[in-house]
């Protein structure tokens, strides 16, 4: 069991429902932290990232007495906090891909990494390096909104596939097939980047 579904099964649904907003603040309490790092990944900018936590949980308030509890309390609040970001994404770049965005590519044959690169050579140390790490991270960035989201929920916040495709209300085989595709968008990149770090060395 995940440090999330311990903090989930200690609340109320119904004191929730009933605007509780001692028991709301448990909630935000909680859930703060994800919320914000989630969007702060999205939007790279920490000031968009504080609006959307606040409007997240605005919203969420707002909601609460038609919420059924059909999905996590969790779940529902990171669905939320995707709409919210990416109207922040859309509003900056109108021509944004969307969340919902090439669904007609979801049953594509998968994509191979053009390059593979055999990382043994390399140190330990430059495997887990703080540039190694930024490079990553930039390289989560400049994924696909609809790749980066996926990997985001499923592989940095650790919902499952399931909550993930409730997160963006997309299927679990679509969730499935982007998440492949990002994480070999990734390999791709982090195979280029310690391919340049063994010429170096060489």
């Amino acid at each position: 069991m995940t440090n999330q579904d311990r903090t989930e099964a200690h609340f109320s649904l119904e004191a929730l429902q009933n605007g509780d907003q001692a028991e709301f603040a448990r909630v935000v309490e909680a859930y703060s932290g994800y919320i914000y790092r989630l969007a702060l990944k999205m939007l790279q900018n920490p000031q968009d990232a504080e609006d959307v936590l606040q409007e997240t949980f605005i919203k969420a308030f707002h909601a609460l007495p038609k919420f059924q509890g059909q999905s996590k309390i969790s779940t529902w609040l990171y669905r939320i906090a995707t709409n919210e970001a990416l109207m922040f994404l859309r509003k900056k770049r109108p021509d944004s891909i969307s969340v919902e965005a090439n669904l007609q590519d979801d049953n594509d044959e998968d994509k191979k990494p053009l390059q593979i690169v055999d990382w043994c050579c390399l140190p330990e140390n430059e495997l887990v390096s703080d540039e190694a790490r930024q490079h990553l991270d930039d390289s989560i960035t400049q994924l696909p909104e609809s790749l980066r989201l996926a990997f985001l929920l499923r592989d940095v916040e650790g919902l499952s596939t399931r909550e993930t495709a409730e997160a963006l209300e997309i299927s679990e085989t679509a969730v499935k097939t982007r998440l492949h595709r990002a994480r070999l968008s990734l390999r791709e990149n982090l195979t280029a980047y310690y391919q340049g770090q063994i010429l170096e060395r060489a």
